[in-house]
């Protein structure tokens, strides 16, 4: 293709390369929807883009595609002249021009491409329909330097032969790649650029990145980065966030200018995100909702919830009332006193305080702040305060790892960071985004070394003496019900734990689901051994203390610490997932009488986060004989969704026995629906997945449980393709969970969607069979997973034996049998059967199996490998 160009001396033709679908479309006889303009940038061409043309092609959605080779790049001509940022702006226009390409326009960037793209979407507002975004940036943050390899590239002493005599520059580009490259599609790559003479543009394009204000190219920049605050048209950014060279920080950017853009993190994927990853068929997904209106991820649920009380309604009533000087928070010390605690009246003074310190110091509605603190009267301060500012509160727990909370708070992108010591020193090691502020004071050689700018003592002090109007804004400055309130993240327990992004309705749903469903109201008394209910219990009105554990490792809380934070508050309520129940069962001679005593006043007991067998519920019971024991059903993204009591799980599990109820047995039953939910199932095909759009909730169906609520989670935050797949039936939440109903109307959970297992006769759940396995007197954790490909796998169960094994591998005969016999009885035929000295679980719940880790190891086993760890 030819075109003039205003870089150039009047009457100059450039000659362009471009691949162009045009004519195949037209040839079949297909009418184009519109036009995506693909660009690339450095130092790559329009090969880049080669599935978006084959998507383009495609009868189902045709679309134009126009991918162009910039000037001095790929295939298109050597000019001979530096062009500049505004220079290569014109000659796509100019090339758009003399193409005739007119609207709707869909523009595609990567790299330095993204700049052009955006400068001719900006320049051409009567044509463009959406912009869609792959890796690049617009706008150099204050204080920081560019990345360092492109500072490498820019130095006087290596630029020219690391860009242009020799090929370094596209090699290192090419190594970024997750996984690496093919060597065909590398040497595609690296087609156009061979030999020095054709790599001048390389160079030239390096040379050009505006590093401060006082380069050529910094206005045009800067031009296209405000400009970019006025563009309204639809947008899509897809994101490799594992990039040197554009981090998650220029995403963030990108947002904030973009606020109206769908996003998606690709986890794992990095710089060359388009080779990374498959992201024809999510702009091509997104393309097919251009021009509809596609309202609220879960329809009918928002009015349902209409004139509810914010989240922090009852804490602040009982401060003003007769109960304002009773103990409201306290955490608990290792010699089982009460290390700290606060009345209710000194907690609403505080959490006034240090919203006022917060605002001085820049946190504003929508900032985003992580919160690094462990339960306990710091953090309950801290998260009520950013609340009640509007700002978003970040919740990442070190339950995730350091490689899960590092990839967790990195995606999160907070603006602002609360932590105590160790939290900042790793923040400071593995440069976790956002200004820091510490829970204490710190010395001011500690302040530096850490990146400190305060702390919330510190700001807790100058908020103390601020207005009425700044320490507790009134309705005019109170946060609107649907901003955004907190990003939470899952465990991790299957796959890259997830930001789950709530509004503030949606939080104060929550909170009347529990009070409803639980029967929890203000005076309640609540030992808190699992994080989210610690923050949860003023919310409830309930005098809430976090007992002296780890609560990071759910499996440190001991009887004793249990028994001593119940006497504390004279508790009424207990939450406790299923390894810290066990714990607690092991620990119990350690309890005295007083602690007994403290123990026995308890009412209820709620555990959840894994399945419980019957027989270790009926042990707690022993231990808190007058509470109602509850395991309610649900996860992070809604919780809770169903509930059942001891008594009706005894009940079920009898029914099911005798089969006396149609449906009964196969899982856990975890009971029926919670106030204002309702839970369906799309039943599973034959190959193991969901496929349909219809659901049920008659006996007998298994299938991936869905749910609906006014509690239900807003969307996954920055993973726009996941929330789409989770929401794809409108009004509903798709939980990658499998479970039926029993005739009764109970839910019973039969595993993970990702963890069923295609047999040759059939697909086979794994609760069921893990149950009846665990139910032999040596076998500890069990776990059922699936060897082999897809439609053929083997079933293997993997055991944790009691004692443990020393080594892992092959079971003995003998328990092996007893195993095989245990889940036939239970309708499962196993394979083989295998023993690990114990099970990989997760951090947060030390109780979810890791059954895709244990599949991989079952399977290298069972091919003759070293059985190692799994």
């Amino acid at each position: 293709m030819a075109s003039t160009s205003a870089a150039d001396d009047p009457g100059t033709v450039r000659r362009w390369h471009l691949l162009d679908n045009g004519p195949q479309l037209s040839s079949r006889g297909l009418t184009p929807a519109g036009t995506l303009l693909c660009v690339h940038g450095n130092p790559t061409w329009s090969y880049l883009w080669r599935s978006l043309l084959a998507a383009g092609s495609d009868p189902a959605h045709p679309w134009r595609v126009v991918a162009v080779d910039q000037l001095d790049m790929g295939f298109s001509e050597r000019t001979g002249t530096f062009r500049r940022l505004a220079d290569r702006i014109n000659d796509l226009g100019d090339l758009t021009d003399a193409l005739g390409l007119d609207g709707p326009v869909v523009t595609v960037g990567h790299d330095w491409g993204g700049v052009i793209s955006l400068g001719w979407a900006l320049a051409h507002p009567e044509q463009l329909a959406g912009v869609v975004l792959t890796n690049t940036a617009v706008h150099q943050p204050a204080g920081s330097g560019i990345p360092p390899a492109l500072r490498l590239a820019l130095h006087p002493a290596v630029h020219r032969w690391g860009t242009t005599t020799s090929d370094t520059f596209l090699r290192v580009t090419h190594s970024l790649a997750h996984p690496p490259l093919a060597a065909d599609v590398r040497s595609a790559f690296m087609a156009p650029y061979r030999g020095a003479g054709r790599r001048a543009g390389v160079g030239n394009f390096v040379a050009d990145i505006p590093a401060d204000p006082s380069h050529p190219s910094y206005p045009a920049l800067s031009g296209v980065a405000e400009g970019l605050r006025g563009l309204k048209v639809p947008a899509l950014m897809l994101w490799g966030p594992r990039d040197p060279i554009f981090s998650d920080r220029y995403l963030k950017d990108l947002i904030g200018r973009l606020p109206q853009a769908k996003v998606h993190r690709f986890e794992g994927a990095g710089h060359l995100v388009a080779e990374d990853r498959d992201i024809a068929t999510p702009v091509f997904e997104w393309l097919a909702d251009l021009g509809r209106d596609s309202g609220p991820d879960l329809q009918g649920t928002k009015a349902l919830n209409d004139g509810v009380p914010p989240l922090w309604a009852p804490l602040t009533e009982l401060a003003a009332g007769a109960a304002g000087g009773d103990t409201a928070v306290a955490e608990m010390a290792a010699d089982g006193n009460v290390a700290r605690s606060l009345t209710w009246r000194e907690l609403e003074q505080g959490i006034a305080a240090l919203a006022a310190g917060l605002t001085e110091a820049g946190v504003r509605h929508g900032s985003r702040v992580s919160l690094m603190v462990p339960p306990g009267v710091d953090l309950t301060v801290a998260l009520y305060a950013c609340l009640r500012l509007g700002a978003v509160v970040v919740v990442a727990d070190a339950g995730l790892g350091r490689r899960g909370l590092s990839r967790a708070v990195k995606g999160a992108a907070p603006d602002f960071l609360i932590g105590i010591d160790r939290a900042l020193a790793a923040a400071a090691v593995l440069g976790w985004p956002g200004r820091r502020i510490s829970v204490q004071d710190l010395p001011a050689a500690r302040r530096r070394l850490l990146g400190v700018e305060t702390s919330l003592a510190a700001l807790a002090r100058r908020g103390s003496g601020a207005s009425p109007e700044l320490s507790c804004p009134g309705p005019a400055h109170a946060p609107d019900p649907d901003a955004d309130a907190a990003v939470l993240f899952t465990s991790g327990s299957t796959g890259p734990a997830k930001g789950v992004l709530y509004t503030h309705r949606q939080l104060a749903a929550m909170r009347d689901t529990v009070a409803e469903t639980f029967g929890i109201s203000p005076g309640a008394r609540l030992v808190a051994g699992f994080a989210p209910f610690a923050l949860l219990g003023p919310a409830l009105g309930a005098v809430s203390v976090t007992p002296d554990m780890d609560v990071t490792a759910p499996r440190t809380l001991t009887a004793r610490a249990l028994a001593d934070a119940a006497a504390a508050i004279d508790a009424t309520v207990v939450f406790a997932s299923p390894a810290a129940l066990r714990n607690v069962l092991a620990t119990r001679d350690g309890v005295s009488g007083g602690g007994h005593k403290a123990l026995e006043g308890v009412e209820l007991l709620l555990s959840a986060g894994a399945p419980i067998p019957e027989p270790l519920l009926a042990e707690v019971q022993r231990l808190l004989p007058r509470a109602a024991l509850h395991t309610p059903y649900g996860m992070t993204e809604a919780l809770p969704v169903t509930d059942i009591s001891l008594e009706q799980i005894q009940a079920a599990d009898a029914e099911a026995a005798a089969g006396a109820v149609a449906g009964a047995g196969n899982g856990v039953c975890v009971g029926r629906p919670v106030h204002g939910a309702r839970v369906a199932v799309v039943p599973l095909a034959a190959d193991g997945t969901a496929p349909g759009t219809d659901f049920v909730t008659e006996a007998g169906v298994t299938g991936e449980i869905l749910v609906s609520s006014p509690h239900v989670k807003e969307a996954y935050d920055r993973l726009w393709l996941t929330q789409r797949e989770s929401s794809s039936l409108p009004g509903w939440h798709r939980t990658g969970d499998v479970g039926h109903f029993d005739a009764a109307g109970r839910l019973w959970v039969e595993g993970r969607l990702a963890h069923v297992v295609t047999a040759p006769a059939a697909v086979v759940t794994p609760v069921g069979a893990e149950q009846a396995i665990e139910r032999l007197d040596d076998v500890g954790l069990a776990a059922v997973v699936g060897v082999g490909p897809s439609g053929t796998q083997a079933v293997v169960a993997v055991v944790e034996t009691v004692p443990p094994a020393r080594n892992a591998g092959p079971a003995a005969p003998q328990l092996a049998g007893r195993v095989r016999a245990a889940a036939l009885a239970a309708g499962v035929s196993v394979s083989a059967v295998l023993a690990v000295t114990a099970q990989p679980t997760d951090i947060r719940h030390n109780a979810k199996i890791d059954r895709t880790r244990l599949s991989r190891w079952a399977s290298r086993v069972l091919a003759g490998g070293r059985p190692g760890k799994p």
